[in-house]
């Protein structure tokens, strides 16, 4: 594992949804993406040929292949791609079945999750646009995603940094917090300040040879497990770190683990304005030119508001289901995702999951979600 790039305090840039190249997700550019493209791109050769799990990253335009050995692994300035084959569960059936998403880094650029989003279509195509389309963004994670990782464990900076190979008398040090329960620990990289420490979890200051691992009063014992054997496998591969395991309340101002941890300023991700909105239904119509329109609010939503004529977008403000009835014209269906995009960027909840259902092929979530 190899230390990120030289960096301060201050967070880099996030995506700036309202300039997003998003909102060209299913535009005449993405109108464009055949399935005979998408042959030609070297990246998908063997693409769900098989059940398993498979992802790329972005890099300058193109699309690279994330090694097995890094699945869970996202650094916060990248966007991926990632491809899901499997079979139904407790059935005879030998038919292969595809969830693909593209996941955006919080400090991603435009191009790249722009880039992510169209070749999740290309990848779409090339696999008989059987998959169900996902969008995801960084620390707003559907079920189903997380689902995929033992850990997701997201870092600062872009993947050039690389994860392996640690030169310790180079290391920078980091600040690494362990968040989640018995379901899942997630792990995130933290500006390197006692700021960033609170006691709801747990924190593990990486200094290349040592490693002290701090442990919250209030945090759990999933999360203190999930701390103590990220540092097995870091001494494992490094062969000569040590630990150290402090309890908050029990640390001397004099403990190297403080004095290495400086007392300054960070910057605090802006909190979202409480949303008081109501889950919704609109609807997407091309009857010579488009219209988006609310058609339902509030719990229940009924499923009979739903018409195979058109497009309909289910903001339950947990998950965003863009459901496309068979009998939606090309129109409605390449201007669908991009709807559903801009939509929740006017909602306070805009980071929500993004998936994209064919009629016929709703999920268990989305049935939930109507009467």
């Amino acid at each position: 594992m190899a230390a990120p790039p030289s960096r301060g305090l201050r967070k880099a840039k996030e995506y700036d949804w309202k300039d997003s190249n998003l909102a060209l997700f299913g535009s005449d550019t993405e109108k464009n993406i055949k399935k005979e493209s998408a042959q030609t791109e070297p990246a998908w050769k063997g693409a769900g040929s098989k059940v398993g799990l498979e992802v790329w990253r972005i890099v300058q335009f193109k699309v690279k292949r994330w090694a097995k050995e890094e699945h869970g692994n996202f650094f916060s300035g990248d966007s991926y791609i990632i491809l899901n084959t499997y079979k139904k569960p407790d059935s005879d059936s030998e038919e292969l079945l595809y969830d693909v998403h593209f996941w955006i880094g919080k400090h991603s650029t435009q191009d790249e999750y722009g880039t992510a989003a169209y070749k999740t279509v290309e990848l779409d195509h090339f696999l008989d646009d059987k998959p169900v389309q996902h969008r995801e963004v960084m620390g707003h994670e559907s079920e189903l995603f997380k689902g995929y990782f033992d850990a997701i464990t997201t870092m600062e900076g872009g993947a050039e940094s690389g994860f392996r190979h640690v030169d310790p008398k180079t290391y920078e040090p980091r600040l690494l917090h362990f968040k989640g329960d018995r379901r899942r620990v997630n792990l995130f990289e933290r500006p390197l300040s006692r700021q960033s420490l609170n006691s709801g979890d747990v924190f593990i200051l990486d200094l290349g040879l040592m490693l002290y691992q701090w442990n919250g009063s209030k945090s759990n014992k999933d999360e203190r497990t999930r701390a103590v054997q990220y540092i097995s496998q870091l001494k494992e591969q490094r062969g000569k770190a040590k630990s150290e395991t402090l309890d908050e309340g029990r640390v001397s101002e004099k403990s190297p683990f403080l004095q290495k941890l400086p007392d300054v300023p960070v910057d605090q991700v802006d909190a979202l304005e409480q949303d008081n909105s109501l889950p919704a239904m609109y609807r997407l119509q091309n009857a010579g030119k488009i219209t988006f329109t609310k058609v339902a609010e509030g719990i229940p939503m009924k499923r009979s508001k739903l018409d195979s004529n058109d497009v309909f977008v289910v903001d339950t403000r947990v998950d965003c289901f863009v459901w496309i009835g068979k009998g939606a014209d090309q129109v409605e269906r390449r201007n669908a995702f991009g709807y559903a995009h801009n939509y929740l960027q006017s909602t306070k909840h805009p980071f929500i999951p993004i998936t994209n259902i064919k009629e016929g092929q709703e999920s268990t979530a989305f049935d939930a979600a109507l009467a």
